[in-house]
């Protein structure tokens, strides 16, 4: 009788089949390392990590595409800003028209905490004065004299006077809200429902109401002592603050 064949992989090794453990071809093991599935768990065609989907580098159970977190969510989208904050918080600009602490309608409906005291406002009142004063009393002076030459300098010296006082009151303060001695005493005169400058209309329609704080022995300027707003008849009229910068 002749001797039985063996089975393939056992006995003297098949040339046909290489000969170490694992390979293809010894005991009946499947391809990979004694009888595993390819990588534990993994689908075939996944180099690396257990349980991975198809194409995800490094991580345990990813999304495909994200790399480096645990089972993360696509990109976590933020709001702008911080933390999911809102755009427009921590850093946005004041805007226009706003008054202290940003309120809206310049103070809120409320009294502003800057306002002027009113030493500082006599203080602003005087230097004006001096500035207008001046040439429009020498003007004056001038004028009265018999030589005509020297009236007429005194005429052109008045109107100078007069000429700097439409400028710094009307046109000036108009634009920016100072006048010369309130710029002096670090003052400013804003309108109350906007915190911004009156405009020359409304200034000189102000100006002119200070006739009322003139009258009865100049109460009106002496309110602010005394008035919750500091203001003056004027300021009243015409809804108006003068404030501290």
């Amino acid at each position: 009788m002749s001797t039985p064949t063996p089975p393939p992989g056992y006995g003297p090794q098949d040339p046909q089949q290489p000969g170490q453990y694992g390979q293809p071809g010894q005991y009946g093991q499947q391809p990979g390392q004694y009888g595993q599935q390819p990588g534990y768990g993994q689908q075939p065609g996944q180099p690396g990590q257990y349980g991975q989907q198809p194409g995800q580098p490094g991580q345990y159970g990813q999304q495909p595409g994200q790399p480096g977190q645990y089972g993360q969510q696509p990109g976590y989208p933020q709001q702008p800003g911080q933390y999911g904050q809102q755009p427009g918080q921590y850093g946005q600009p004041y805007q226009q028209g706003y008054g202290p602490y940003g309120q809206p309608g310049a103070y809120g409906g409320g009294i502003p905490g800057n306002l002027a005291a009113w030493p500082n406002r006599v203080g602003a009142w005087f230097v004006d004065s001096v500035i207008i004063g001046v040439p429009c009393g020498l003007g004056s002076a001038i004028a009265n004299v018999d030589n005509s030459v020297v009236r007429i300098f005194g005429v052109l010296l008045y109107l100078v006077g007069l000429g700097l006082a439409i400028w710094n009151i009307i046109i000036r303060q108009g634009s920016t809200g100072q006048t010369v001695g309130k710029q002096v005493l670090g003052l400013k005169l804003v309108g109350a429902d906007t915190g911004q400058p009156l405009g020359a209309g409304k200034t000189f329609l102000r100006q002119l109401t200070h006739v009322l704080d003139g009258a009865a022995c100049y109460l009106g300027y002496l309110w602010p002592l005394w008035d919750e707003k500091r203001q003056t008849f004027a300021d009243k009229i015409n809804n108006t603050y003068v404030i501290k910068l």
